[in-house]
């Protein structure tokens, strides 16, 4: 029997991303998705509930159960957001799904997308990097069998992706050039999926999983 797997985000670049490769992947029999619209992909493997409120998952928690995963990939940029307003959408969303999860999956592994530079400090000037930060250090905490943080630089996404950014139009060109130079600054959206399949199969120490542990983790 393969892993059971739960995706945020699956209509933001990384998700969508993470999603096609855990469809192609052996190890993975099953994926629920929980979006506010829907990804408008059709799979044998995949379930998909529509739920607008992700601050208030109660009224679906009966099918989040039976679950060895969540790839977490929800999130959104923090740039003309105010701090509270950013804190509301990273931290205390994120920290409901969690505990909504872990508590009818207590052997979940959650791996959480945050982001090269997070301040695991909390108290660093950028805003975005100190509430990264708490969102890490509080998920860790959770009552689970393991909590990995994702922190990617760039993110190469899988041609043909119906939801990247279109400024990706423009400077994909980057990535064979700076992937050698800078490699655990550059990686692919398929490394991280199949990272975080890795570290649900596999126990890992390092909780806190850089561009090169992505990398290194992908080629196991």
């Amino acid at each position: 029997m393969g892993i059971k797997v739960i995706i945020t985000g699956a209509t933001g670049m990384v998700g969508e991303g993470v999603l096609l490769e855990c469809l192609k992947n052996p190890e993975v029999e099953s994926v629920l998705i929980i979006n506010r619209r829907t990804a408008g992909v059709i799979h044998p493997k995949l379930t998909e509930i529509i739920h607008t409120d992700f601050y208030n998952l109660n009224p679906i928690a009966d099918q989040l159960t039976g679950y060895d995963a969540c790839y977490f990939c929800l999130g959104i940029s923090s740039v003309g957001m105010k701090e509270p307003d950013y804190f509301k959408t990273t931290y205390t969303l994120t920290m409901h799904v969690a505990e909504i999860l872990c508590l009818r999956n207590p052997n979940m592994v959650f791996c959480y997308i945050s982001g090269a530079g997070t301040d695991s400090s909390e108290k660093g000037r950028q805003m975005w990097a100190r509430v990264k930060g708490k969102t890490e250090n509080d998920l860790m905490k959770m009552p689970c069998r393991n909590v990995y943080a994702f922190r990617p630089g760039f993110i190469k996404p899988i041609e043909g992706q119906k939801f990247v950014n279109k400024l990706y139009k423009y400077i994909n060109w980057m990535f064979p050039i700076f992937r050698p130079i800078f490699p655990g600054g550059f990686c692919r959206v398929t490394e991280i999926a199949d990272a975080m399949i890795y570290v649900t199969t596999h126990d890992v120490t390092n909780k806190v999983v850089t561009g090169k542990d992505i990398i290194a983790l992908a080629s196991r």
